[in-house]
């Protein structure tokens, strides 16, 4: 037959039917969202999960996770242990059929688990699918039981190999690097940060990550243990800890409404930003949903009617809106629901249309308590507010300007902007460079094609201190703003990011490779996470990597990025090297500028993305704020040391 008819013949040969769990091999991000960083560590957190289960249904206490030395992972629970006895249907160990069959597992009888995590019977199957080797351990009545798999089949049937008196699951899986080409090592901070939040969400469970491969300065391996007694109210005060904060206490509040546990905290502080953080079953839902529709509700329906009948609006002439109840607010809502309906695949938010009246109940309640019982706190709530729709109304006129042209700029474009003749978003790329002298080096090295250049004067603004109007107010901001095309206000929200003009779609951070180049790339991420968020999710945010150092010898010479590869090349050049050490981009020519940090063949690009929306608010708040302690700490945690010559 030949090529052609083969190609046109639709027959029952044509339908493929996939045995076990090839369709998660053949498809892995419809299961775990992507093959890259996050969703290597999406594999734990499906692991971690079932042991979450566990403990929401009362039967486990503690977690401990290991990130092995060959990175593969571990987690320990004691729990009840997965069944091991013979699955009636399927003939074969419940083990197995948990471990090899997707859309099984205890979450869908309703005796055994109120409420679960997870993703619904695609969890730990999947994690199966996507490993190279994974082997489970089962301790229960009395007995250890064992299954290894490889690729999502076993190897060997479920088999006894002694006695124990614990009770328990222990898994182990080496991620499959073909599945995942980018990488399969995992990052210690990434998987202790949603620990701990795991943590916080269920008290009185503890959660112990270690990391094997690296050793702390006692020599013991790196570890932390998470354990909360109070919950959401331990967590605000985490999330706070570096910002000022305006009432006595965390207003926090749990406990069933309309058969749904709802917990809630809440705190407000001096900033001027809003930090609302949702989860449903512990799942982050950073879309929000209907649980935070319903807070929004019983927040502003409580402030604002306890704020008129206080009688201190009566001297404000423009009325006050939702938004302005949300300023310098930082809240928690946690909900736990038998059957959450979440949009999309992804579930980042919730559908239920049951949970919004249960949350905007319960936040009505605590909130009418606390303003009685706290009156000091109820003034100093109302003015905050007060404040807040004060600055709006300046921050709406100061909007405006951002986006009005005016008869000076020829097409709205700042004229510090050297713009590229290419006229397609998706090939273009601009590159926001700190200082004037930088910026005419990058303009003479770049390729005019596609590339343009918009040099900063100086630091830009620190967002995380300045009121919005201030902010709009600033020309390096607005020149963003302008060069970049976007707008604030689309057809369904007066207040998000209109990307619909994006005049690049990748956004390079370049700044010097210094100490005063790292503070300035961290304001310009902090502005964007603070008022371009959209632009980091949809993955438009990178930052540029430029050599540290330039080892010559006569005319030959390479770059190097750290001390390690200088070292190297000081080996191989042998006597006679001479290093020459950038202290900022200023001090390349425009060849080298665009040899190591602007040629999209050889340069090195970070991508920015965001793991935790809860750690990033943090440490964000934490970095710009006006605490020394916090700051000093984390710096001297992930700063490289490096030996300069004054």
């Amino acid at each position: 037959m030949s090529e052609e008819n083969k190609q046109n013949q639709y027959s029952a040969d044509s339908i493929q039917a996939l045995e076990g769990m090839e369709h998660v091999r053949m498809r892995p991000s419809m299961y775990i969202g992507d093959v890259g960083v996050r969703g290597l560590h999406h594999l734990v957190y499906e692991v971690v999960d079932n042991s979450i289960d566990e403990a929401m249904a009362g039967h486990c206490n503690k977690i401990d996770v290991w990130i092995n030395e060959d990175n593969s992972i571990s987690v320990l629970d004691d729990g009840r242990g997965i069944p091991v006895g013979i699955h009636k249907k399927e003939g074969v160990s419940a083990l197995e059929v948990v471990m090899t069959k997707i859309g099984a597992g205890g979450k869908f009888d309703k005796d055994s688990y109120k409420v679960s995590g997870g993703l619904h019977g695609v969890g730990v199957s999947c994690v199966n699918a996507l490993s190279n080797h994974l082997k489970a351990t089962v301790y229960k009545d009395g007995k250890i039981w064992e299954q290894e798999y490889s690729k999502g089949k076993r190897l060997y049937p479920v088999k006894s190999t002694g006695d124990t008196d614990k009770k328990g699951t222990m898994v182990t899986f080496t991620p499959d690097d073909t599945i995942f080409k980018d990488t399969t090592v995992y990052n210690y901070d990434t998987l202790a940060a949603r620990l701990r939040e795991l943590a916080f969400l269920n008290k009185g469970l503890t959660i112990s990550i270690t990391d094997k491969r690296n050793k702390d300065d006692k020599g013991e391996l790196v570890s932390e243990t998470f354990h909360s007694t109070e919950g959401l109210s331990e967590f605000v005060r985490y999330l706070d800890a570096t910002r000022e904060q305006l009432t006595a206490t965390v207003i926090a509040m749990e406990g069933e409404k309309n058969g749904i546990p709802v917990e809630v905290a809440m705190v407000y502080n001096t900033s001027y930003s809003e930090n609302l953080h949702s989860y449903v079953n512990n799942i982050n839902t950073h879309e929000g949903g209907t649980h935070l529709s319903g807070f929004r509700r019983g927040l502003t329906h409580t402030l604002k009617k306890y704020a008129e009948t206080s009688g201190l609006l009566s001297k404000l002439k423009f009325d006050i809106s939702g938004d302005d109840f949300r300023e310098g607010l930082t809240a928690i809502i946690s909900v736990k629901v038998a059957e959450p309906q979440f949009e999309g695949q992804t579930k980042t938010k919730l559908g239920n249309r049951e949970v919004s009246a249960a949350v905007s109940q319960a936040v009505s309640e605590m909130l009418t308590d606390y303003l009685e019982e706290h009156p000091d706190d109820a003034k100093v709530i109302v003015q905050k507010v007060i404040l807040a729709a004060q600055a709006r109304h300046a921050a709406a006129k100061a909007r405006e300007m951002v986006q009005r042209k005016t008869v000076m700029s020829i097409g709205g474009l700042p004229g510090k902007l050297s713009d590229c003749s290419e006229q397609d978003p998706a090939l273009c790329e601009v590159f926001l460079v700190e200082g004037d002298s930088a910026g005419g080096t990058a303009k003479q090295g770049r390729d005019r094609k596609f590339q343009a250049i918009l040099p900063l004067r100086g630091k830009i603004l620190n967002v995380e201190k300045a009121m919005q109007h201030k902010v709009f107010e600033n020309e390096e901001i607005r020149n963003i703003f302008t060069a970049l095309g976007v707008t604030i206000g689309t057809e369904e929200d007066s207040k998000a990011l209109n990307l619909s003009k994006l005049r690049y779609h990748k956004i390079v951070i370049m700044c010097d490779a210094d100490v005063d180049g790292s503070h300035i790339a961290t304001l310009i991420l902090t502005f964007f996470f603070r008022y371009m968020r959209e632009l980091i999710e949809k993955g438009h945010v990178y930052i540029a990597a430029p050599p540290l150092y330039l080892v010559k010898k006569g005319a030959k010479g390479e770059y190097a990025w750290n001390d390690d590869q200088r070292d190297v090349l000081m080996a191989k050049y042998g006597d006679g090297a001479k290093i020459q050490r950038y202290k900022g981009l200023g001090e390349m020519n425009a060849i080298q500028l665009w040899e190591t940090t602007m040629d999209p063949e050889y340069r090195t690009l970070r991508k920015v993305v965001i793991d935790s929306d809860a750690e990033a608010d943090r440490v964000f708040s934490m970095l710009m704020g006006d605490e020394v302690p916090p700051r000093r700490e984390f710096i001297e945690k992930n700063a490289a040391y490096a030996n300069i010559d004054a």
